[in-house]
């Protein structure tokens, strides 16, 4: 037998084998994918990764690895079973988020959330005639797909393998011919293990459409998995969160700050990669039924570790009842039940233009009519649920996005072959059945359709929302009428110069209001990138402050962008006029120090900024003694310090300290301090509105090894 040797199917994992058993390490979305790619068409072994999350990615999605093993590889009907290795709470939470993502929820949580009666019966009774059985017909339990492998002295065995746990994500694998290391700490990136298509030109907003982030399946080598991007007025509801969520939006040129709510449908991977979401600029709505968004939060802190109330304070949740209609901001939203193997719902989002409805259907994930009217049949789905579904394959729609997946639980694109839909599109399936090819079409990740288009109104509103973010207060409104009398909406296709390094300002500024850009800086050798700018952010505002002619850097479109242009003489007219100079000066002066502190450095632009609105510069000489107290949470950015805990240099923290014990004390400046000042009352009120400082800050502490966090989740049962 040859020793084991090791490859990356996929950046964040490795599959280490020798001639009878074979390992995958680490889970990172859509691994599976990776794996297909790769021609691995079997593994025994999964060990779960000790890092949880790693660049904006969680790391443990082992639901698709299962599905392979269960449907594919047929391990079960072999008389099989996966070996789970890890960390013995690891495998617990592993097990639990297992449990609602295969099986869903139990009659006690149910119960618990208030789910209606009749509901309840039925979700209960899909789940359980969808559910794998044995010989005996009884449902097969999660924990009954495993052997469960937790390390013992950092060794298990599984196989002709031994593996050591030598530190985080660090092991080393044996068998009686060799050894190899398995070090998954040396991927810092974890990106898609397939091609991202990005967009070169600016599409523009709309008043109601829907933009394709994917429309494959998570079995599909190639593509992405199903994601959509509703539009309306401007503005972007997800349709779920597809995994890479990032990366998919980049490609589209669709900012983070863009999106303001997540249409959820259910909790399955392919669905359901919610972390990109916890770290927004802003608190996204999260719009769907109370008991699809707690068994959410439920799936995000087993797969974090971290307690489901602290999850939740990163989101707001928008109830909706499947049957009834909920107006969202003019949007008009009438959820409505699927049968799939957990919870699931679609939604009808309509609006009104020029005094006719225009509707947009997505039926969600949902299973063939054919084995829906059996599952009716059999008293198992209420015929109030099929009928529904029968009018969704047969009603007008202006769009209708359907589930034409096939397999064990997905759609027949046959269901539809009667509808009245304008157009009709099937996500979940790579290639239609050639009697379909003329009558419907497919989505795919760059397709957009328009029901009705924008116009300059968009961007109007767009402007408002965005100056009064930056400003930080409402933007008064006569200097707002000033500014958009002579503002000049301009599209830039990905990779175009904006502003060009030391050419004349030209009396102009930018304010971003889709898509992303990078500020780079050129030495005569060497770009250097400065900052990653999105919608939101303004581009030449501090050249009006500090009199500066020429442009200190160059701002390249790094996707397809739309910018305002004001003009700088009536920019600079308000600022004066309002009394806002010393401000902005203030935050000017602040900002470059906030954002060089090792604390923020995960932070974008928009959330920097934000924190800058509520720091301050305090300046302490050498030689002076101070009295720090509780009112403001003061990190070092320049100078030395020393307390009673011994000497301090730059980014050392005192005072009051979120998510951590204050450390108030009296302190000698040994030589000239800058402290960036955070005030307490304005810290706490921003960790509520801003997930994204929420969860650095948390995930800061955890690393520091804060013993005491009361936010990080014990032991946990499957049931």
């Amino acid at each position: 037998m040859p020793k084991p040797t090791a490859i990356a199917p996929a950046q964040g994992s490795r599959i280490v084998r020798d001639e009878t058993t074979c390992i995958l390490f680490g889970q990172p979305p859509e691994v599976l994918k990776g794996l297909l790619i790769n021609g691995i068409t079997g593994f025994d072994t999964l060990v779960l990764t000790d890092i949880r999350e790693k660049d904006g990615s969680l790391q443990n999605n082992l639901e698709f690895p299962i599905y392979f093993f269960l449907f594919v590889a047929r391990g079960l009907e072999r008389g099989s079973r996966l070996n789970l290795v890890g960390e013995a709470r690891d495998i617990q939470h592993a097990l639990r988020l297992l449990r609602y993502t295969l099986m869903g929820p139990t009659d006690a949580e149910l119960q618990d959330w208030g789910t209606d009666a009749e509901l309840k019966t039925e979700w209960l009774a899909v789940a359980d005639a969808i559910a794998l059985k044995n010989k005996a017909g009884e449902t097969i339990r999660v924990e009954d797909f495993f052997n469960l492998c937790p390390f013992v002295n950092d060794e298990v065995s599984t196989g002709s393998l031994r593996i050591r746990h030598l530190g985080p994500d660090n092991y080393q694998v044996n068998n009686s011919e060799g050894h190899v290391g398995v070090n998954l700490n040396q991927d810092q990136h974890v990106q898609p293990p397939y091609t991202v298509q990005s967009d070169y030109v600016p599409g523009g907003l709309v008043k109601l459409g829907l933009e394709i982030l994917g429309g494959a399946s998570g079995f599909t080598p190639n593509e992405p998995c199903t994601g959509l991007a509703l539009c309306y007025n401007g503005d972007y509801i997800l349709i779920d969160s597809i995994p890479f969520l990032d990366q998919h939006l980049l490609a589209r040129g669709i900012s983070k700050n863009q999106v303001s709510a997540c249409f959820l449908t259910h909790l399955h991977d392919d669905h359901c990669a919610m972390f990109p979401l916890m770290l927004m600029p802003h608190k996204v709505d999260i719009i769907t039924t109370r008991e699809i968004f707690n068994m959410a939060m439920e799936k995000l802190s087993c797969s974090l570790g971290w307690l489901p109330e602290v999850i939740a304070e990163h989101f707001t949740h928008v109830d909706v009842e499947p049957g009834k209609s909920a107006n969202y901001y003019g949007l008009n939203i009438e959820a409505h039940l699927t049968v799939h193997s957990i919870p699931t719902i679609g939604a009808t989002f309509s609006a009104v233009h020029k005094g006719y409805e225009r509707q947009i259907c997505i039926v969600g994930d949902n299973n063939s009519m054919t084995t829906i009217r059996d599952l009716h049949a059999q008293g198992v789905v209420r015929t109030e649920t099929i009928e529904n579904l029968e009018r969704l394959y047969t009603q007008r729609f202006s769009l209708l996005v359907a589930d034409g997946g096939a397999g064990e639980i997905h759609g027949d694109p046959a269901d539809a072959i009667k509808s009245e839909a304008d157009r009709v599109v099937f996500v979940h399936v790579e290639h239609l059945p050639n009697e379909f090819n003329t009558t419907f079409s497919l989505a795919s990740s760059g397709k957009r359709y328009t029901v009705i288009e924008g116009d300059p109104s968009l961007y109007t509103s767009q402007v408002n929302h965005y100056l009064s973010e930056w400003l930080d207060e409402p933007f008064p409104n006569r200097w707002m009428r000033s500014l958009l009398a002579e503002e000049e909406i301009r599209k830039y296709n990905a990779d175009d110069v904006i502003i060009v390094q030391n050419a004349e300002t030209r009396g102009f500024v930018y304010l971003i209001l889709t898509g992303y850009c990078d500020v780079v800086q050129h030495d005569g050798k060497h770009f250097r990138n400065v900052a990653k700018l999105q919608a939101g952010d303004i581009i030449g505002e501090m050249a009006i402050i500090t009199g500066a002619g020429t442009r200190n850097a160059s701002v390249v479109a790094r996707t397809p962008v739309t910018v305002c242009v004001f003009a700088e003489e009536t920019f600079s007219a308000f600022i004066a006029a309002e009394g806002f100079r010393k401000k902005l000066l203030s935050r000017w002066e602040v900002r470059p120090l906030i954002k060089k502190l090792p604390q923020f450095s995960d932070m974008t632009s928009t959330v920097l900024e934000k924190l800058g609105n509520i720091a301050s510069v305090q300046r302490f000489a050498a030689n002076e003694q101070v009295d720090i107290d509780d009112s403001s949470w003061l990190i070092l950015a320049s100078g030395r310090y020393r307390n009673a805990q011994g000497e301090h240099t730059v980014a050392s923290e005192i005072g009051w300290l979120p998510f951590t014990s204050n450390l108030t004390d009296s302190i000698e400046i040994l030589e000239d301090c800058q402290f960036v000042n955070f005030p307490q009352d304005k810290v706490k009120k921003i960790v509520l509105d801003v997930p994204q400082i929420n969860y650095f800050l948390r995930k800061q502490r955890t690393i520091e090894g804060e013993k005491d966090a009361d936010w990080i989740l014990g032991e946990v049962t499957t049931s």
